[in-house]
């Protein structure tokens, strides 16, 4: 099997994302396609122990910046990094995709290069927050910040299938992200979506949840609209480094304290552990025929190489593959009822 892994994304520069995917590699025991400049991550693999790993580097010398539009950058820049990589993919020179980079231009160029599953009309990013149970599947966290209820309702299909057949959650409860409980509650969206949930087959629909009840573990997969998904991400990763970070200097505070602190140093460490966005590395970005994993922008050589475990995983388990023969089995959600004012 091998990863392409775009070493030219992230904010941290080919240096850090040539660090992780190699200790990915090792770690998961696959091969790796490295796109970027090629003097750039040759550079880069040349301060890594790379015996017994297979690599191959591939130059992509444009760049896809932060600020560009994302679907005329990828068409304007077929040698940018993330186009080369998904070229590869799509030619199966490579099994995966693990980018860091501009999210808009790997879903763009995802869409336009590997097309999406047949009755799926938006792909989803779906990626994991920490609960008092383990973790809740959130998806979309950004690719689609303007859905239809439809489109919901799809993202509840595919958070299903995903949590069952790759992550093995049987029957996985599925919950509407709202500000209440109750049916009536929540805004347009929530309100036109909330009947079409409940009717709709393949999905163990438990109502509404709130915000609380993602890291309550309530249900095993909360669905809502990119745009508050990825409110909500942000929010989990400020509220994780700002414990963190108040722990740390209460029990640093005095001599007795970091004596203290030592003895229970091995349980702080598998606190963060459970709270650092890095262990979960990258979310598979689902809907689209092809296996692709968007990283955090800020990755570290941490987050990049479980983001290859995460491809690895979505690889072996056949995820686009076991999404299109499930979704072709459900009926069509009627267009005319969902459709958003």
């Amino acid at each position: 099997m091998r990863i392409a892994v775009d070493a030219a994304g992230g904010d941290h520069g080919p240096a850090v994302v040539v660090a992780g995917a190699v200790a990915g590699a090792r770690r998961f025991g696959v091969a790796l396609l490295l796109t970027g400049a090629e003097a750039d991550v040759r550079r880069a693999l040349a301060d890594q122990d790379t015996s017994g790993i297979d690599i191959l580097v591939e130059d992509a010398p444009e760049t896809i910046s932060g600020d560009e539009q994302a679907a005329q950058a990828v068409r304007r820049k077929p040698r940018s990094a993330i186009a080369v990589a998904l070229d590869a993919v799509c030619d199966q020179r490579a099994d995966a995709l693990v980018s860091a980079g501009n999210s808009g231009a790997v879903m763009a160029g995802a869409l336009l290069k590997l097309g999406r599953i047949r009755g799926v009309d938006r792909p989803a990013i779906a990626g994991y927050l920490p609960s008092m149970t383990g973790r809740t599947l959130v998806l979309d966290m950004g690719a689609v910040t303007d859905p239809r209820p439809q489109h919901l309702v799809q993202f509840a299909q595919m958070g299903s299938i995903y949590s069952e057949q790759a992550l093995g959650v049987a029957r996985p409860k599925v919950g509407l992200l709202s500000n209440g409980e109750e049916p009536s509650k929540g805004n347009q969206l929530v309100q036109e979506t909330f009947p079409l949930l409940a009717a709709a087959p393949g999905i163990d629909f438990r109502g509404n949840v709130e915000g609380n009840d993602i890291t309550r573990g309530v249900v095993d997969v909360v669905v809502t609209d990119g745009f508050t998904g990825n409110v909500a991400l942000k929010t989990a990763e400020g509220a994780a480094a700002l414990i963190n970070a108040t722990v740390r200097g209460r029990l640093t505070s005095s001599p007795l304290r970091k004596a203290l602190a030592a003895l229970l140093q091995p349980a702080f460490r598998e606190a963060r552990k459970e709270l650092d966005y890095a262990e979960q590395g990258g979310a598979p970005l689902l809907g689209i025929d092809g296996v692709v994993i968007i990283s955090h922008g800020r990755s570290n050589e941490r987050a990049i190489a479980s983001a290859v475990g995460v491809a690895k995983q979505s690889v072996e388990g056949d995820v686009p593959g076991t999404i299109a023969r499930l979704m072709a089995t459900l009926e069509p959600i009627p267009q005319a009822t969902a459709a958003a004012g």
